[in-house]
């Protein structure tokens, strides 16, 4: 019995490390394509900007999908 635990236990913080790791992916690579943006087209920082809040949304979204297995 302890051991389906201790499978059951890695398989839920494994889900938690993915949620986690998906919200923070998602805002420093759409922040990252925002800022890219923003030196190539010189509209610095709003589309830095944009790409947090968009980066923010989407992550947050994946977090909340991801945890709902939980």
């Amino acid at each position: 019995m302890a051991k389906n635990d201790d499978k059951d236990a890695t398989r839920k913080s494994a889900i938690a490390y993915a949620a986690g790791l998906s919200i923070v992916f998602s805002v420093l690579s759409f922040l990252g394509l925002g800022w890219l943006l923003d030196r190539w087209l010189g509209t610095n920082p709003w589309l830095a900007v944009a790409g947090l809040v968009l980066g923010s949304a989407i992550g947050l979204y994946e977090f909340v999908r991801i945890t709902t297995k939980l």
